[in-house]
């Protein structure tokens, strides 16, 4: 099926069997040729449906053991049952972000070096809430699909500040998650992330230089530096997300909010002698807003 986009008229008016060059039938029609096209040819469901398997058999198997680079994985798929090549299983890891953590620790395609900023956690002690937030994104199966999950973390408390849920890893989500959790917690020192495209584009920067945050990246090869984050995500997974079969974006994105929620509010940590994220968040300022009165 072909046609103009340009008006709603000239719909199917065009035909490419025609012993007319399209130009020709562009010009008695009176519209520009740049401004007709095909129909794009939609992709067949099986092949679909198989991708999606394989991306999310490539999620469970990175989650589980993350330094494992495409090669391995590809062999790890191959034992699962899946007739797959090495360049298939390298295009659907680019796809999804997916990185292994050494020598490629970012979870998102790089960006080019000027666009970098420093480190600056090396050898920081942490010793209250919204010093120190840790932002990064993840891919999430779905029964059928996926979507890709970025989360902020507040690194004192451990507690979950901020999420946004969408189907793709466009730079907005991840600023829309910062907006909704500096909107609720205030405003952070330092937001540390990996180096990805998401993180070292100019809206994200400006971003933070209009709320007044310190931008941290972390080093190249250092998959340990934006670690608190990625532990989170891998207890999601195994906790939640390989658990249960999520049909829409709807039931995911309520499945994902119920996680928080019981994480941040009744899971003991142990790195706070197994106080949880909000006990740990909230008591600090309280203890400070004590002091303050005495």
């Amino acid at each position: 099926m072909c046609f103009a986009e340009t008006d709603i008229r000239f719909q199917h008016k065009i035909n490419k069997e025609s012993e007319l060059p399209i130009s020709r039938q562009c010009e008695l029609l009176g519209i520009n040729r740049s401004t007709y096209y095909y129909e794009p040819i939609k992709p067949d469901p099986k092949e679909q449906e198989r991708r999606e398997q394989l991306m999310a058999k490539i999620d469970e198997i990175h989650t589980k053991y993350p330094y494992m680079g495409q090669r391995r994985i590809t062999k790890k798929l191959r034992e699962a049952g899946f007739n797959v090549g090495r360049k298939l299983v390298r295009s659907l890891m680019r796809e999804m972000a997916i990185y292994p953590i050494y020598p490629k620790p970012n979870l998102s395609k790089r960006n080019f070096k000027h666009s970098v900023v420093p480190y600056l956690l090396r050898n920081m002690p942490i010793y209250m809430p919204n010093q120190v937030w840790s932002i990064d994104i993840t891919y999430i199966k779905m029964l059928h699909g996926h979507m890709y999950l970025t989360a902020i973390i507040d690194w004192y408390s451990r507690k979950i500040v901020g999420w946004n849920l969408s189907d793709t890893l466009d730079t907005v989500h991840v600023i829309r998650a910062v907006e909704e959790a500096t909107a609720k917690y205030g405003i952070p020192g330092i937001i540390n992330s990996d180096q990805g495209t998401q993180f070292t584009s100019n809206e994200y920067k400006e971003l933070l230089k209009s709320l007044q945050i310190r931008q941290s990246m972390d080093g190249k090869s250092r998959w340990a530096d934006n670690v608190m984050i990625e532990r989170w995500f891998r207890s999601l997974k195994t906790e939640k997300i390989y658990i249960e079969e999520f049909r829409t974006p709807k039931e995911l994105r309520s499945g994902i909010r119920s996680y928080i929620r019981e994480y941040n509010t009744e899971r003991p940590h142990m790195a706070h002698d197994y106080a949880t994220p909000d006990s740990i968040y909230y008591g600090m300022f309280r203890t400070q807003a004590k002091q303050d009165a005495a």
